[in-house]
């Protein structure tokens, strides 16, 4: 008899601990509670962001002012997603992050009171998205520089598959919440109260953490600090190339603009699976994501993880049946997740503790501005060829693209992370 076998406590993990969600970062008090609360608090921001495009239209009539919203987002996330991650490397990183979670609290309370009030104004509705898009780009930054200092660096993995895991359910739910909602009497009330409601679990996390100090010493709160970060990235191909084959497969590859003409075209204007589908592969992969966080060759898997989206972009175009293209879809959401946990891993455990604000805040810039800028390159082909040629091509183009500059920067390719960081249960 082996030693394994006549001691129960030392035999290899099963088969499905090994590739299940691992879950030991819940074992972190601190950790689960932010989880908790920023799960309940997605699918609230989810169930808004949905909520407030429809009475956008349905005050105006204009699709042109439901874009706006989108712009209204996307501009103060850039802006102070980076300034934010500046700002938690030089203060306290629990008090920034209830200070920015208590600022879009207070205005989703708004959003319900302009509802309630019946004030029909785009602009001011406008306003409050542009004030909250901030709020949510500093409390972006400094959540993901807070994770490294609450778990163990082995942990990092699997605590970010939790997190992108449980973000792509509230990408789920939260519309359909919205969509139930909004079409019942005062459903715009709803939606926005319930958010109110979720969100609080957010803050009560916030309120549970412990106090995160800056550890290092020369942070400043200007601009010198934000620009000190930027080149800490020219200076580091693990860091720009973390973000450049992120935005080579949003602006790229990134199909959404182009579900609705692709189901009035063949699905009989059934778009609905087609948006969910990413998001279900998402959840899926990370149900089975136990095996991410011990990997070793984190570049070289991130790179073929980015190249199976793009495939898997590519053949979903061509897809006539609408269950090919939703299995496809969720092929390509798997590979993004992977691709996600391994880009979040690499930033917070390559770069020090005292760049991981600054870190983050680039990183929730290129997310949140990637796809929107995909949607322009792919609705402009698609002007120009037609859906489907901006579709594949772009699938194929990302492919290529990612491959080779996989390839090209070894160090990249070649990148393993310390010993401690991928040791398995």
């Amino acid at each position: 008899m082996t030693a394994t076998e006549s001691n129960p406590e030392i035999r290899k993990p099963s088969l499905l601990r090994r590739i299940g969600l691992d879950t030991r970062p819940l074992g972190v008090v601190p950790f689960r509670r932010m989880l908790i609360g920023q799960s309940a608090a997605f699918v609230g921001s989810m169930l808004t962001l949905t909520a407030v495009s429809v009475q956008m239209y349905r005050i105006t009539g204009s699709s042109f002012y439901v874009g706006l919203v989108g712009l209204a987002g996307l501009v103060p996330v850039v802006m102070f997603g980076l300034y934010g991650g500046a700002i938690a490397d030089a203060v306290d990183r629990r008090r920034l992050y209830l200070a920015s979670s208590t600022l879009t609290w207070i205005i989703t309370l708004a959003l319900f009171l302009q509802t309630l009030l019946d004030l029909r104004s785009p602009w001011l509705i406008l306003a409050l998205i542009f004030v909250q898009a901030g709020g949510f780009a500093v409390s972006s930054s400094v959540r993901g520089a807070i994770v490294p200092r609450l778990v163990e660096p082995q942990l990092v993995p699997a605590a970010n598959a939790l997190n992108y895991t449980m973000g792509n359910v509230g990408q789920v739910v939260g519309p359909l919440l919205a969509g139930a909602m909004v079409g019942l009497s005062h459903g715009f009330l709803y939606a926005y109260g319930t958010d109110a409601v979720l969100f609080t679990a957010a803050l009560w996390a916030g309120f549970e953490l412990p106090s995160i100090p800056p550890t290092g010493t020369g942070n400043t709160l200007g601009l010198r600090s934000v620009v000190d970060g930027l080149q800490f990235i020219a200076r580091s191909p693990m860091l720009w190339m973390s973000f450049l084959v992120d935005i080579c497969a949003m602006v790229l590859a990134m199909p959404e603009a182009l579900f609705p003409a692709i189901a009035d075209d063949r699905f009989g204007g059934n778009v609905g699976p087609l948006y969910a589908a990413i998001a279900v592969g998402s959840v899926i992969a990370g149900l089975l994501g136990g095996w991410i966080g011990r990997v070793r060759r984190q570049g070289r898997a991130l790179i073929l993880a980015v190249v199976a989206w793009g495939a898997a972009v590519a053949l979903a175009g061509l897809g006539q049946q609408l269950w090919v293209v939703f299995a496809l879809l969720a092929l390509a959401g798997a590979a993004d997740l992977v691709s996600a946990v391994l880009r979040q891993t690499i930033l917070q455990t390559f770069a020090p503790d005292e760049m991981r604000g600054r870190m983050q805040g680039v990183f929730v810039t290129v997310v949140a501005g990637g796809p929107r800028l995909g949607a322009v390159r792919a609705g402009s082909v698609a002007s120009f060829t037609s859906p489907t040629a901006s579709w594949v091509g772009g699938g194929i183009a990302c492919l290529i693209v990612v491959a080779g500059i996989g390839v090209t920067v070894r160090s990249f390719w070649r990148y393993e992370p310390s010993a401690e960081l991928t040791a398995g249960p």
